[in-house]
Order: C-alpha cells, then sequence, then structure tokens
C-alpha cells in the first residue's frame, strides 16, 4: 500500500511532531473576545410530529434552507437532526441577535415545508429513526461504536445538544486565564446538565433519568467520551488522552474507511500500519473525540448541554454559560463555589463521576447541583447586568430562574408532563455507563481520554 493511501494528506507524521502540534494547537491563548453556538433540533411534521418524515423529504427540506444563505451554517446531522452553528460573535448580544434571526427563517421555511423544529435532548415523539446519512464516515463510526453496544448507534440518530464556545482564555494565570477556564468548564458541567436537562425519553419510551441523552454519550466506548485527568496541565493531559484513545477508523480514498481493533493513534505513529498517518488524519482523529469539553484551538466547546425547546430556550444556557466565563468577578465566584465539589466526585473523570451521573440521573433533585445552580444563576444575573447585555436575554434568564431553577425543576419534568399521542409502550431501558460489550475489559480511566458525530465543523472560525 503506499505511504499515503487518503489524497491530500500530508507528509507522514512522526510521534514527536504530533505531540508538538496537539500541544501548539488545541488551546491558543487570548484575550476572551468572542462567543458561538451550536444548535441541534430534530426535524418533525408540522401537524403530525410523531410520524416519521421520509429521508427525501428531509433532504428537500435541507436543500431548500441551504438556499436561504443564513449567517449561520447549517449541517444535516446522521439521524436527520438540523444543526445551526453560529459564526464567532463579537458579544453575546451579537450571537443571539445573528441566530435568532437565521432560525425565523430556518422556522418560516420549514413551515411553508410542513415541518417544524423539535427542541430536546432526544426525540420526545419517534420511537426509532433511521440513519440518514450514508457516507464512509458514519458508517465506519456506526461500525466501531456497535462494538461496545448500542449507545453509539443512538447517540448518531437520537441525540441534539446545545454547543456553548468560549473562548480559551489568557496564557497567564487568573480568573480568565486558559487553565482556570478549562477546570471551571467541567466543575460547571454537572450543573449545566442537571439544570437543562430535557430528555426524559429514549427512543420514544421514559427511561426514568432528565438527560438520557447526556447518558448515550458517557457510554459510547470506554474512553472517547471522556475528559482527561483534571489534575494535570491541560496541554500535556489532553495531547496524551488523544493519542492513547483508539482511532475510529482510518480513510481510505476508495471503499469503505477501515475500522482498525483497538489502534491507538499512538501506536499507528509507532506500526505505521495499515498507513503511514498524517498531518490531516490526526486532524481527522480530534473531530472523533466527544469529551463533554472539547479544546478547539482558540477556543473551548462545551457540548453537555441537551437542547431546549422554544423558540428562545436555547439563549438562557447560553447566556448563563457566558457570563459565567467572560465575567472576572463571576468566573472567580463561580470557581471557588464549584471547587468542593471535587471532593464528593469520586475517581472517575467526567462526565462518569458521581456528580455527571447524579445530573443524569436525578436533575436538580440532586442537592449539591441544585445548591451549585442557585448560586451561578444569581452570579450570571449580576454579570450580565454589569455586561449590559440585552433586556430581553436578562428577562429570559430570570424567567428561567423562576420557573426551573429556585422550584427545582428541569425542562424535563415538563416535558415528562407532556401527553404524547402515540401508541403506549413499556419503558425503554436507560443507557448505563456499563462495562463494554466487545468481550475485553475497558481501559482504566486514568490512561487517557471524547458536537455530536460531527466532521470538524467549527462555529468559532
Amino acid at each position: 500500500m503506499p505511504s499515503n493511501a487518503f489524497p491530500d494528506g500530508g507528509p507522514p507524521l512522526s510521534e514527536d511532531e504530533a505531540e508538538d502540534l496537539l500541544r501548539c494547537i488545541c488551546f491558543k491563548t487570548g484575550p476572551p473576545r468572542a462567543v458561538g453556538v451550536e444548535l441541534e433540533w430534530f426535524v418533525h411534521d408540522l401537524h403530525h410530529p410523531y410520524l416519521p418524515v421520509s429521508p427525501d423529504r428531509l433532504r428537500g427540506a435541507f436543500t431548500a434552507l441551504r438556499a436561504l444563505g443564513p449567517g449561520s451554517s447549517l449541517t444535516l446531522e446522521p439521524g436527520g437532526q438540523l444543526e445551526l452553528s453560529s459564526p464567532p460573535a463579537a458579544s453575546l448580544a451579537e450571537c443571539v441577535a445573528t441566530v435568532s434571526a437565521d432560525l425565523s427563517a430556518v422556522r418560516a421555511a420549514l413551515a411553508r415545508l410542513g415541518l417544524a423544529l423539535t427542541g430536546s435532548g432526544t426525540d420526545p415523539w419517534l420511537p426509532t429513526r433511521d440513519r440518514l446519512l450514508r457516507e464512509p464516515r458514519y458508517d465506519a463510526m456506526e461500525a466501531y461504536l456497535d462494538r461496545w453496544g448500542s449507545a453509539g448507534r443512538s447517540m448518531m440518530r437520537d441525540s441534539a445538544s446545545v454547543q456553548v464556545c468560549v473562548d480559551s482564555g489568557y496564557e497567564e494565570p487568573g480568573p480568565l486565564g486558559y487553565e482556570r477556564r478549562w477546570r471551571l468548564a467541567h466543575l460547571l458541567g454537572p450543573v449545566l446538565v442537571a439544570t437543562f436537562a430535557n430528555s426524559p425519553s429514549l427512543h420514544g419510551r421514559p427511561t426514568g433519568m432528565r438527560s438520557a441523552r447526556q447518558a448515550l454519550w458517557a457510554d459510547i466506548d470506554p474512553l472517547r467520551g471522556l475528559a482527561p485527568p483534571l489534575g494535570r496541565e491541560p496541554r500535556a493531559a489532553w495531547a496524551r488522552h488523544v493519542l492513547d484513545t483508539p482511532v475510529m477508523c482510518v480513510r481510505t480514498a476508495d471503499g469503505p474507511w477501515v475500522v482498525p481493533e483497538g489502534l491507538t493513534f499512538r501506536e499507528w505513529l509507532r506500526s505505521r500500519v495499515p498507513r503511514e498517518p498524517t498531518r490531516a488524519d490526526l486532524d481527522y482523529h480530534l473531530t472523533t473525540l466527544f469529551p463533554p469539553v472539547r479544546p478547539r484551538g482558540s477556543h473551548l466547546e462545551l457540548r453537555m448541554l441537551d437542547a431546549q425547546s422554544g423558540d428562545d430556550g436555547w439563549v438562557v444556557p447560553l447566556a448563563v454559560t457566558t457570563a459565567l466565563f467572560d465575567d472576572p468577578e463571576a468566573a472567580d465566584a463561580a470557581y471557588r463555589r464549584l471547587l468542593p465539589l471535587t471532593e464528593t466526585a469520586g475517581p472517575l473523570p467526567p462526565p462518569r463521576d458521581a456528580h455527571w451521573r447524579a445530573a443524569v440521573r436525578d436533575g436538580p433533585d440532586a442537592p449539591a447541583l441544585h445548591r451549585a445552580a442557585v448560586e451561578c444563576f444569581r452570579l450570571a444575573l449580576g454579570a450580565l447586568d454589569r455586561s449590559g447585555a440585552p433586556t430581553s436575554v436578562r428577562d429570559a434568564v430570570a424567567a428561567f430562574q423562576e420557573r426551573f431553577v429556585l422550584r427545582r425543576r428541569c425542562p424535563a419534568d415538563e416535558q415528562r408532563a407532556t401527553p404524547r399521542p402515540r401508541p403506549s409502550a413499556a419503558p425503554a431501558p436507560a443507557p448505563t455507563s456499563s462495562p463494554p460489550r466487545s468481550g475485553r475489559p475497558a481501559p482504566t480511566a486514568t490512561t487517557a481520554s471524547g458536537s455530536g458525530p460531527d466532521s470538524g465543523k467549527d462555529p468559532r472560525t
């Protein structure tokens, strides 16, 4: 086989070169200036949301939407979900204005086609979803993830999220330094999962969980959905994690992509089999890692939030997260408030530690997470006032605080209380963080630790 069987891959890459690249490209620092958001939606029939929408109808609708030319980018996900990714915005107000206008145009265009967007972490209507996209990437991804059970396949077809992107931060230490922001993102993660949990069902049936979507992401394979060890310097920890995570697939120029068995990227660099790896292969490998927080160069991608219902439900998690990261006073206070959670998190990394599991299962019924959410909303509202955020944004955050946070509820509670006109069925088996089902022992969580099954899209570049 030729040394580079995939076109435009560049020259072969060495292990030392890969280490250096990862340390340089994954945490680019500078003043926090921009914010971005990625929104995923299920597409349903406007009048009969419990009936499947045919693949041809979905593809036709997506073609029509692309003709709109919105400021945000549009992508069709494997299960037919629609993703809208904002361009990088100089402020929260700019981000909200751009995405709101784009969403209004998308909703109007879909309504003319008899379709509507549904915001939920998992599909609240349909019992099953076929994979719409038949491409080498998704064929290989499904083949790889099937080795570990059904969570990966369900994640591809039946999950939707709100992903918030914030700048990596300063090189120097402090509340806005990149090491602190990296740590804060993981401390805040279970609080955000619990507060905005909005997926109590899976395949159209109740699970007993508040966030079945996040449970799927935690269970896709032994390492790909985990955070690296958080007690280490972020660049070194992330580089090691990337190289010691198994390769999902090796791209080929023709035919199906190769799905190796247990081959880490580090082992691939050393063995040079099935072909010599390149910089393009490393870049691609990064897009197949799905941790709850993913470093993407100049920014961090927070991937743990369920999709939210309503025209502007997504604004609240975006505003709260941005406020807690970009206001120095709020960032420092939130970090100090959340740091004690590490004492009771247990030995496993996010999203499998005790607080993340409680967030998935119990939502705001988890006492420590509820208390933290109350304080974080108080801090966020103060930061939004200081920043001069639009009144509509501050009002939306305050209304969510009153409707859910102070009442110890989350959107999943309202979704569970809404009758669904579909045939009754037995409860769905809840996704669990069970051992891998390949018959092999799982690697330990400390060896190395992953927007959905995306193709490297970036709302910030």
